[in-house]
């Protein structure tokens, strides 16, 4: 008689992939903004960028086998319009990877207090625009640059993977690019092209991070959306994924 493995295996599945993305976007948070949070002034912009790179290509090393290390809800809406996952995956892994987020911001936001003297209201790692921006870019600069800057960043995402699970190469173009977009966005926005990574930090920073959170929030998405948009026309004659290789995992 057959064992009945098909709900129980199921279930196994989603609770790996979506602790993977919960796991996967608090480190993320907790690394990377750390690096601006606690060490700004000694390593700069580039080194900023640097922590945000190689933070990603390791938990995609270690994450995207179980599910893809998405760790962005504009990168999960990209693959959801490029049919990679279900909607209802989708809606998990965005669960997730906010409630990551909050997490590794308090996480962060434990060892900040730690610091004499660091100052964690108003700042604290998030993404502004006007007075928040380091060159003062207004919200209409703001929104354009942060569309541009997920566009880029989820068009390679899909353009380097091909099923949920990301392996062998992957993870290197996927770190290098937002690499490229956190030193180019650092002095505009602060580079957010996360709504989650934008989400944590922004509440432990509260006032005018929170008031303008909803750039943060919609322009990634619509970002992600286009670039899901512009890869099913640049990559159409090669065989779609289809929803079927969404639990392809090596």
């Amino acid at each position: 008689m057959a064992e009945p493995t098909t709900t129980e295996g199921a279930t196994a599945v989603d609770t790996s992939t979506v602790v993977s993305e919960f796991v996967g976007t608090a480190l993320l948070v907790f690394f990377a903004v750390g690096s601006a949070v606690l060490g700004a002034e000694y390593i700069g912009t580039v080194g900023i960028a640097l922590a945000f790179g190689f933070t990603l290509i390791a938990l995609t090393y270690a994450l995207g086998r179980i599910s893809g290390c998405q760790v962005n809800p504009a990168v999960t809406l990209g693959v959801l319009l490029a049919k990679r996952i279900e909607l209802r995956t989708a809606i998990e892994y965005w669960i997730a990877q906010f409630l990551g987020a909050i997490v590794g911001a308090a996480l962060l936001l434990l060892l900040a207090k730690q610091v004499p003297g660091l100052e964690t209201s108003g700042a604290f790692g998030s993404n502004g625009y006007g007075d928040r921006s380091a060159v003062h870019m207004d919200a209409g600069g703001a929104f354009l640059a942060e569309v541009m800057l997920t566009f880029l960043m989820v068009f390679v995402y899909l353009a380097v993977t091909r099923a949920v699970a990301v392996g062998g190469l992957e993870p290197l173009p996927i770190g290098l690019v937002l690499t490229v977009v956190t030193l180019v966005g650092v002095p505009l926005t602060g580079a957010s092209v996360n709504p989650a990574r934008s989400l944590g930090p922004g509440m432990f920073a509260g006032g005018e991070a929170m008031e303008q959170y909803w750039l943060f929030l919609i322009a990634p998405l619509v970002g992600g959306a286009l670039a899901a948009v512009a890869y099913r026309f640049t990559h159409a004659r090669l065989p779609a994924e289809g929803v079927a290789r969404e639990r392809e995992i090596e």
